[in-house]
């Protein structure tokens, strides 16, 4: 069903039914909305006293497009009638003259002279499209909202790269050829005492040391 931003109405039953229509059709206005560079006003017209203010919108080549049906303010009330003056002196009665004709009705003047778009905001996605405006002399000042498209699908995955230039096999075969870095610590080669002797204890504490320090990369 298509949007309708009467619905639901106030203090209705909730209807699962409804509210989904609803957002689908307000998806489908998000998915309908194109990329806009600029905006122009086609068309602005009058409407009577009572009849709804109407704005038409559609979008050609990157170009909004604007249509305004304003309704004309209604007749004022009458204002007071002012106090009556005193009477003049009665004048001689001259001939009467003959009557004029009718003259032409003049043309309707513009409603307004220009329209001008302030700002263009974008609104998180899922927010309703927004349009605000107000009259400044004979200018008609817009502001539009317009939501963001929801993020895309994520996207397959690519094929498999090239095989680098060492291959794993290459790799192992290296490494079993290659010397370990303990190879370059000397045995110890000593016999010790018993009980050891605080130098024998010291001379293996540093060939140990040396170990360790060899077996770091």
């Amino acid at each position: 069903m298509p949007f309708d931003p009467n619905l639901p109405a106030a203090n209705s039953p909730n209807s699962s039914a409804q509210m989904r229509g609803q957002l689908n059709g307000l998806k489908d206005l998000i998915d309908a909305i194109q990329t806009i560079s600029a905006a122009q006003v086609d068309a602005v017209t009058t409407v009577e006293p009572g009849d709804p203010a109407v704005v038409t919108l559609n979008v050609a080549d990157g170009t909004l497009h604007f249509s305004f049906a304003l309704p004309r303010g209604s007749n004022g009330s009458d204002g007071i009638a002012g106090t009556s003056g005193s009477d003049g002196a009665p004048g001689q009665q001259g001939p009467q003259g003959e009557q004029g004709l009718p003259g032409e009705s003049g043309a309707q003047g513009p409603a307004f002279a220009t329209a001008v778009v302030d700002a263009v905001n974008t609104l998180p996605a899922g927010e309703p499209a927004t349009v605000v405006s107000f009259l400044n002399g004979n200018t008609v000042h817009l502001t539009f909202g317009i939501p963001q498209g929801f993020n895309g699908a994520d996207g397959s995955n690519g094929n498999d790269g090239a095989p680098g230039e060492v291959t794993l096999q290459q790799l192992e075969d290296g490494i079993a050829t290659t010397s370990a870095n303990s190879n370059g610590v000397a045995e110890l080669g000593m016999t010790v005492s018993d009980p050891p002797t605080q130098s024998e204890v010291q001379q293996i504490a540093g060939k140990l040391d040396e170990l360790i320090l060899a077996l770091r990369r």
